[in-house]
């Protein structure tokens, strides 16, 4: 099978290569890259990869993808190895048993405390990868490759981003982060970082106001041109491509403890922006054998709603605003990675496998959705979505009643982040519905480390005797970050404009 890629958007026949995709981000008709052909597992993986570390897993998925004529072995190999020895895991995401039933896998143990370094400590090491490759050819008095990574933040990738790029060779970075809207640790980490590559810009508006502002400087040729402009957010394939790794290594770090290796094992994945349980999707498309894939919303609950009804629309709420939550990293109005699964369902139902079509009916949704903010799948489409996606809406109480009930149950006192709180509540409320039904283990994604929330960390266990938000939670590196100064450029609403020109004088070229 050809490792070649295409616009979701495309009616087109396209074939870009792996390098074309990662250091362009999104393509220039406003779709997202992907393969349209998935890869198949070798038949014998379940017993070839069962005692592969995470590094090997990495690898074997990884070259699935990437064409050995882009990266060789031995390099792709050595990007995987750097990548991850950042983190404090030798498992890099291990396994943890809650109860019987439920399994949290552990994604905060990289640099910055998130799910996000998984892929983008990989990302960053790619971006140089290419930029060194490329710039060894260029002759002395020619200008070098560079590349101007822009970004939007609810909240962790800003900080995994910038901590996957700092300091690398021919790389700006500049995140984007509704000011007022991130935790006081998550903007603490981005912005007391000293490389002089890294920039933050705090806008005065919500996250997708910044994802609309990165969306249009990908939009703006001139811009583009001049700066080589980068995607670092999950738009970006490489952070979907990393994400399955772990995907399979909690597959089979599950089965070597489970008794009865026939359980049927569903995954729940706290979702905003689609990305994260999207990787687990192509895992399944692969042929890992998931049972389901079940989406965890906060109140900001349009994948839950499309699930229930087959409407994809901002909200039923006044101007479809974003409500603040206790789980902010997913309070997103629009998902962007639902587009590429919204492409597989098309393909494979109303257009009966033919790639250009599907690109060319998901454009027509997409352009719908911009100008009404709705749009409503055939029901061919969202049946197909049912097959192997559930979801459940998850509010503020019960996400702080939750990480109560953890800590004061588990024999560890465990503590939840109220994102992973999200996905275990959901995860109960399917192990209640699923009783009567033996031999179905959930896993549960745990997206980051408590202290990062501790102002609802805290309001949830401040209570309970003996409990102590530093001693219990707090890791000394992320105590230190309070003592660092900050480095914030203030952009006072969400312009385009203010953006660009930020970005401009920061780049001086």
């Amino acid at each position: 099978m050809s490792k070649v890629y295409r616009s979701s958007r495309s009616a087109e026949a396209q074939a870009l290569s792996f390098e074309d995709v990662v250091m362009t981000g999104l393509a220039k008709d406003g779709g997202l890259f992907l393969p349209s052909e998935i890869p198949q597992l070798p038949s014998t993986f379940l017993k070839d990869w069962a005692n592969a570390s995470f590094q090997e897993l990495a690898f074997n998925i990884l070259r699935l993808y990437i064409d050995s004529k882009e990266i060789p072995d031995e390099d792709l190999k050595d990007l995987i190895a750097r990548s991850y020895s950042t983190f404090r895991s030798e498992e890099v995401t291990p396994l943890k048993k809650i109860d019987d039933d439920l399994y949290l896998l552990e994604l905060f143990h990289g640099p910055t405390y998130a799910f996000k370094d998984v892929a983008l400590q990989f990302v960053g090491n790619l971006f140089e990868y290419f930029l060194i490759r490329r710039n060894a050819k260029k002759p002395a008095d020619e200008p070098r490759d560079v590349i101007t990574v822009v970004g939007a933040t609810s909240g962790d990738t800003g900080s995994a981003a910038i901590y996957g790029l700092r300091g690398k060779k021919d790389v700006s970075v500049f995140i984007l982060y509704p000011t007022g809207r991130i935790s006081p640790i998550q903007e603490e980490q981005m912005t007391t970082v000293e490389d002089a590559n890294v920039h933050t810009l705090s806008v005065k508006g919500t996250f997708d106001d910044c994802q609309d502002i990165v969306k249009q400087i990908f939009g703006d040729v001139e811009f583009n041109e001049k700066y080589h402009v980068g995607a670092v957010n999950s738009i970006n394939w490489a952070r979907i491509l990393a994400q399955q790794t772990y995907y399979f290594y909690s597959y089979f770090q599950l089965q070597k403890t489970l008794k009865d290796t026939t359980s049927k094992i569903r995954f729940v994945v706290p979702s905003g922006n689609f990305g994260d349980i999207l990787a687990g999707y192509y895992a399944y498309r692969m042929g890992l054998p998931v049972d389901k894939l079940i989406i965890a919303t906060n109140e900001n609950d349009i994948l839950d709603r499309f699930m229930k009804s087959g409407r994809y629309e901002k909200s039923t709420e006044a101007e479809g605003a974003v409500k603040a939550t206790y789980s902010p990293a997913m309070d997103i109005v629009i998902s962007s990675n639902f587009e590429r699964l919204l492409w597989y369902l098309i393909r494979d139902t109303v257009a009966k496998g033919n790639d250009e079509e599907a690109g060319k009916v998901l454009n027509s949704w997409m352009q719908q959705l911009k100008t009404t903010g709705s749009v409503v799948a055939d029901e061919a489409v969202a049946q197909a979505a049912r097959t192997i996606f559930a979801s459940e809406r998850v509010d503020n109480e019960e996400t702080v009643s939750t990480i109560k009930q953890v800590y004061s149950t588990h024999p560890e006192k465990y503590v939840l982040d109220p994102h992973t709180s999200v996905g275990v509540t959901t995860s109960y409320r399917f192990i209640s519905k699923d009783a009567k039904e033996d031999n179905i283990k959930y896993i549960s994604l745990s997206t980051a480390h408590p202290a990062k929330f501790s102002e609802v960390v805290n309001k949830a266990l401040d209570t309970i005797d003996g409990y102590s938000f530093e001693k219990d939670v707090l890791p000394a590196e992320l105590k230190a970050l309070s003592t660092k100064e900050k480095r914030i450029n203030l952009i006072d609403e969400a312009s385009l404009e203010k953006v660009k020109d930020a970005i401009k004088k920061e780049l001086k070229y």
